[in-house]
């Protein structure tokens, strides 16, 4: 069988990778020049850095997709264990500061915020890791349920660990539950926005995240692409053709199933599958043809999740000690997401997320030294319906960086050597998304079932990426793709056993 693969996220990647190392004929389709997808990168003053998530978790499921292919992760890239999680400020002359160790987490947030505080920390990251067990190979790691079938799945026994969980709670009542400080409340609740969703409508199972980073947070060396750059290489080794610059203009369907696809408006090839690593909304939208609208919901459309104003840029820091990983919070979490969901504007006062790449935790770096820099706020996913113009750009900019004097930090940068990457940028980089990074957004218990599962409803049609199930951050993305390529092989098993075979005699069986 040949296969199609459209995007070289991670998800299509992962797709590629177990799909022709099991013997299929694998044709992966980049509209890009690089692999990679949302996990990108861009040269900004002459320099490389990441332009995309900038968070590695879960190496497990990594070193078992790498392990499947006969190949170890460590061979592949040299991954640095963080001690120091993440800085988190809320003004001037303080911070706090999470780490791997979970004790030297609760003796911070003593320090911080009291005893009591502290002790409710220790509850809520044993409640975090009793949601991931109650989920992971019920929901995470298995093909997409119904709520009927996730309760099939935990069994009898599993009822009440289920129930534990609150999953008709959004996460920020359950925080209420679990702390009195505010400050650590916004924390925790900035847990949502790893999906792209408000901590105020999406569901308190996303306290999962904070088991996840308990579990272990890695830097890759050289950077974060080159993640999706192993990956595509050892796709490639095992017989997969890369094509970038190359865009799926249709997806071909003949007598009720897929049959081709067309690059470039121009060439058609014949394809036995596809598998869409490009966003959900891109299909219904009518991206790929109109022959495979109807395969993923229409409703999507109406549940985009965040999108991002980002800055890349080269600075000198002054003043607050940057960590590798720094947040600043504004004083009103909740209006911020007023802003974006409901106003559909950029936040009046937003959270400022940086990464500084060039740091291991919080060390200094030589004075006077230019160092690498993303800064990211929340944004609305309207960059289809809006054109974020460079005065708006450079109002929000001012705003920003201003927030962050308060905050005691200066950056000294050139404007040469600043890129600024708005919704609208992020919609032409990832069509009929409105910027929307994180596929539909997690509001509501509902939310994580309506995401599409590996197969669509047109035969010869799957699906993969942070879009779908089980949603978005990398390893979820990669595990989609393996999910999709475990559908096509169980598919073609099934076709292949149900085939007409030539009997003695003059008579066949199917």
């Amino acid at each position: 069988m040949r296969i199609a693969i459209i995007g070289a996220g991670l998800g299509g990647l992962a797709a590629a990778l177990d799909l022709s190392r099991a013997g299929f004929e694998v044709l992966l389709f980049e509209r890009a020049e690089a692999a990679g997808g949302k996990l990108r990168e861009v040269s900004v003053g002459g320099q490389r850095m990441d332009a995309g998530p900038t968070v590695f978790t879960l190496r497990r499921v990594f070193d078992e997709l790498f392990a499947d292919a006969g190949e170890s992760l460590d061979r592949h890239l040299n991954l640095i264990p963080a001690d120091l999680l993440a800085r988190h400020a809320w003004g001037p002359g303080g911070y706090l500061d999470l780490f791997a160790d979970p004790a030297r987490s609760t003796e911070a947030i003593g320090n911080f915020a009291g005893s009591r505080e502290a002790r409710a920390f220790v509850r809520f990251i044993t409640q975090a890791k009793r949601i991931y067990t109650t989920l992971e190979n019920t929901f995470i790691r298995a093909a997409r349920p119904s709520p009927v079938d996730l309760v099939r799945r935990v069994g009898i026994g599993g009822l009440a660990d289920l129930w534990n969980i609150q999953p008709f709670s959004n996460l920020w009542q359950s925080l209420e539950g679990h702390f009195d400080d505010a400050r650590l409340k916004q924390l925790f609740a900035r847990y949502a926005t790893y999906c792209g969703s408000s901590p105020f409508l999406a569901p308190a199972t996303l306290m999962l995240v904070a088991h996840v980073e308990q579990s272990g947070v890695w830097y890759i060396e050289g950077g974060m692409h080159r993640l999706a750059v192993a990956l595509a290489q050892l796709a490639a080794r095992h017989g997969a053709v890369m094509r970038y610059a190359s865009e799926i203009t249709q997806i071909l369907v003949a007598k009720g199933r897929v049959c081709g696809v067309e690059v470039s408006g121009k060439e058609r090839i014949a394809v036995d599958a596809v598998v869409s690593n490009a966003d959900t909304h891109a299909l219904a939208g009518g991206l790929f043809g109109c022959d495979v609208t109807g395969s993923v919901s229409p409703t999507l459309a109406a549940e985009r999740s965040l999108s991002a104003l980002t800055w890349n840029l080269l600075a000198r820091t002054e003043g607050f000690a940057l960590a590798h990983h720094s947040v600043f919070f504004n004083a009103d979490y909740r209006a911020e997401f007023d802003d974006i969901f409901r106003r559909r504007r950029l936040p009046a006062a937003p959270t400022i997320y940086i990464c500084a790449q060039d740091r291991r935790d919080a060390r200094g770096l030589d004075s006077g030294r230019e160092e690498r820099l993303m800064c990211l706020v929340n944004a609305p996913p309207i960059g289809d319906t809006h054109s974020f113009d460079r005065a708006e750009i450079e109002s929000c900019e001012t705003r920003v960086f201003g927030l962050l004097e308060k905050f005691g930090l200066t950056l000294h940068r050139r404007s040469s050597a600043t890129l600024a990457t708005s919704p609208s940028d992020f919609n032409r980089l990832f069509p009929a998304t409105g910027g929307s990074l994180y596929g539909p957004a997690s509001h509501g218990w509902k939310a994580s079932f309506k995401r599409t599962g590996s197969r669509s409803t047109l035969p010869g049609l799957y699906l993969a990426g942070g879009g779908t199930h089980p949603g978005p951050g990398l390893p979820m993305a990669a595990t989609s793709g393996r999910l999709a390529a475990a559908c096509i092989i169980a598919d073609h098993a099934s076709i292949a056993r149900c085939r007409t075979v030539a009997m003695r005699g003059g008579t066949s069986t199917r």
